[in-house]
């Protein structure tokens, strides 16, 4: 040791960590030595917690950009452990998602494992799985719609995948995909959802009262009830008159059925068995609007 300063040697043995490995993290930039007069590299005092602390972040994981943003001040400790963590949580989920999707494949009968493989093998992990159901939903939020309420809009009809799913929901979700990519059933999703909404001032109050007519439904849903009218089927009806600015009447149900007919086509109503299939949600919205629109389409025949 000379002076105040160390030799690579000295903060080796101070540290714990190899000489080779100081001469690499200095290389990186991430210790800044100086040079002696015969050319030898020598650290300041400070860098014994310096490179401890590089030593515990290395054993967390971290990457070395990450670590040196800690050790320039880009980026807090707290933050960089969180992104670190982030990462790691999905890297895990895809393992999850990769260990449901080849034990369905394993399950499904010989003559079903084709099928099965093309539907699977179609969707790369969960992250991918649920950014194409936001973009199948997304458009039907752009209007005047509160955020919180666009937000719970798309979290009911583009769930997350589970952190852990089953192999069957793994099937379910790589279905839901599948009718995502199907143009006719857009065509059936959208043709309802968004007719007249340039003319409904508040699509948040919109949604909520829809909310709680689904809220006053699901009792009937969860418990197999048929459709029937009823105090949910009146509170829904009302929710849709306010939006438009007009009363409730034979008229104007008989139009609000022509108009929903869409979402109580065979493959919305796949897609909404799905959902729940995901969710283990025994009535979930989707399914509760259906029950809800039949109720409906039964009023007015």
């Amino acid at each position: 040791m000379t002076g105040d300063t160390l030799g690579i040697g000295e903060l080796a043995r101070r540290t714990g960590v190899a000489v080779r490995t100081v001469r690499f993290y200095c290389d990186e930039g991430l210790l800044e030595p100086v040079r002696s007069a015969g050319g030898h590299r020598r650290f300041d005092i400070a860098t014994v917690d310096r490179l401890n602390l590089v030593r515990r972040l290395r054993g967390l994981g971290l990457g070395l950009r990450s670590i040196a943003d800690v050790l320039a001040g880009q980026r807090s400790l707290d933050e960089a452990v969180a992104v670190e963590r982030a990462a790691l949580d999905r890297e895990m989920a895809t393992l999850a998602w990769r260990r449901s999707a080849l034990r369905a494949v394993e399950d499904a009968p010989l003559t079903d494992r084709p099928a099965r493989l093309e539907l699977l093998s179609a969707v790369q992990d969960g992250f991918a799985a649920h950014d194409t159901l936001i973009r199948l939903w997304y458009p039907m939020t752009t209007g005047p719609i509160p955020p919180d309420s666009a937000q719970m809009f798309l979290e009911v009809s583009a769930p997350p995948p589970p952190e852990l799913p089953t192999p069957a929901q793994v099937v379910a979700y790589a279905e839901l995909v599948l009718l995502a990519s199907d143009r006719a059933f857009v065509t059936h999703l959208r043709t309802s959802t968004l007719v007249n909404h340039d003319r409904i001032a508040d699509l948040g109050a919109l949604h909520a009262d829809v909310g709680a007519a689904c809220e006053l439904a699901f009792p009937d849903v969860a418990a197999g009830t048929a459709p029937i009218p009823g105090r949910a089927l009146d509170h829904f009806v009302a929710a849709h008159a306010a939006a438009l600015r007009t009363h409730d009447t034979p008229r104007f149900r008989r139009a609000l059925n022509h108009r929903t007919a869409s979402d109580r086509h065979p493959q919305v109503r796949r897609y909404w068995h799905l959902v729940g299939e995901i969710t283990t949600d025994p009535a979930p919205p989707g399914i509760t609007h259906t029950w809800l629109l039949d109720a409906l389409n039964h009023s007015v025949s």
